[in-house]
């Protein structure tokens, strides 16, 4: 199965979900992004890691990976291999001598570790297919809107926007428009919105 090479591209406030965050995964080599809402201490974890800190005590992640190192265990890999019903799946590739395991994980969790251990992050293409966002060239954007482009005006009286009276057009444009505020809630909102209607 294909697998799509990832880095981290943001760690976001949920201003939609109260306590959680927006981590966003991005393709090396494309504008797709993944956004996973996590909780608050799967995202102070993942920042922790990523910023190098060493606390007196090990946090969790620091502790599996005192454990695994141990027991002579690497992780190889962290692997987003399903997307069901708006969840996400992960896997561990641990090898322990010439032996690979697969470890079931949460995506938040694995990534914590990853950003630990240094390893790499994946995705399947078929995950990529179907949970992933088109970021377009925010130059491309900036243009369209110095030359009079704009997207369709979408909710112009406020409030929550009706998306089963919108075209799949209109949904676009504010998919588009959603990437674009960074609000990557609302964007997987409207992107299951789409592919329902597929």
């Amino acid at each position: 199965m294909n697998k799509v090479s990832l880095e981290i591209v943001g760690l976001t406030y949920s201003e939609s979900s109260t306590g959680a965050y927006v981590l966003i995964l991005g393709d090396k080599n494309s504008q797709r992004k993944l956004p996973i809402v996590i909780g608050s201490a799967e995202a102070e974890s993942i920042a922790v890691g990523i910023d190098r800190q060493h606390n007196g005590r090990p946090l969790t992640h620091d502790l599996f990976l005192r454990f695994a190192k141990e027991f002579e265990v690497e992780i190889k890999e962290v692997v987003i291999n399903r997307f069901r019903e708006g969840i996400y799946y992960a896997m561990l590739v641990c090898q322990q001598g010439s032996e690979l395991t697969m470890v079931d994980a949460r995506p938040s969790d694995a990534i914590a570790i990853a950003v630990r251990c240094g390893c790499d992050i994946s995705a399947y293409e078929t995950v990529m297919n179907e949970a992933s966002i088109i970021m377009e060239d925010l130059e491309q954007e900036e243009k369209n809107e110095m030359t009079g482009g704009s997207a369709t005006p979408i909710n112009k009286g406020g409030g929550k926007p009706n998306y089963d009276m919108m075209t799949v057009p209109e949904l676009e444009d504010l998919l588009q428009e959603a990437v674009d505020n960074e609000d990557y809630m609302k964007a997987a909102q409207i992107r299951d919105i789409i592919k329902s209607r597929s």
